[in-house]
């Protein structure tokens, strides 16, 4: 590993934890009810979460959603042998972690909506949770901290016909 990779490694995890620093004053107005959710939630749903972090302020204006993260429910695939609630049933992908299990109590205090395909056959349904469940683990790819950090930046001082 050369000196330069070491820098960029190490620059993008300091601008990872940056950016997943938590922005005052977020209220939820309706925060999820984790057994309700359960209750609702099919393997293979799509949970919406608006975040309340710097990334998430930037996502969500990007994409001109009130959305900023998903989660894919995978339901009780994943062995665990604790407490229910903390049973991880949601697969994500987060900066600085990677690809990750968690529980539904972690976004208790979150605005979150269901996102279900539609037409999806319960064998397409344990596919896509397989499919999630199998990445497990890998990491999430630093150079797109980079490519978001220009959104940070100020414009440079050149006109804008000189500009992309």
């Amino acid at each position: 590993m050369d000196k330069a990779e070491t820098w960029l490694d190490r620059f993008g995890r300091f601008l990872a934890h940056r950016l997943q620093e938590e922005s005052s004053g977020y209220k939820p107005y309706t925060p999820s009810d984790p057994l309700t959710l359960l209750a609702s939630l099919k393997p293979g749903d799509v949970l919406l979460i608006e975040g309340n972090q710097h990334i998430s302020a930037v996502i969500k204006y990007l994409t001109q959603s009130t959305w900023s993260h998903a989660a894919l429910y995978v339901g009780d695939v994943l062995p665990w042998t604790g407490p229910a609630d903390e049973r991880p049933r949601l697969i994500e992908v987060n900066l600085g972690e990677g690809c990750v299990a968690v529980p539904l109590k972690k976004y208790r205090t979150y605005n979150t909506r269901i996102c279900r395909a539609e037409g999806l056959s319960e064998e397409d349904r344990r596919a896509v949770a397989a499919f999630m469940t199998g990445k497990l683990g890998l990491q999430y790819d630093m150079k797109n901290i980079f490519d978001m950090l220009r959104y940070f930046l100020p414009a440079p001082p050149v006109p804008v016909r000189w500009r992309r």
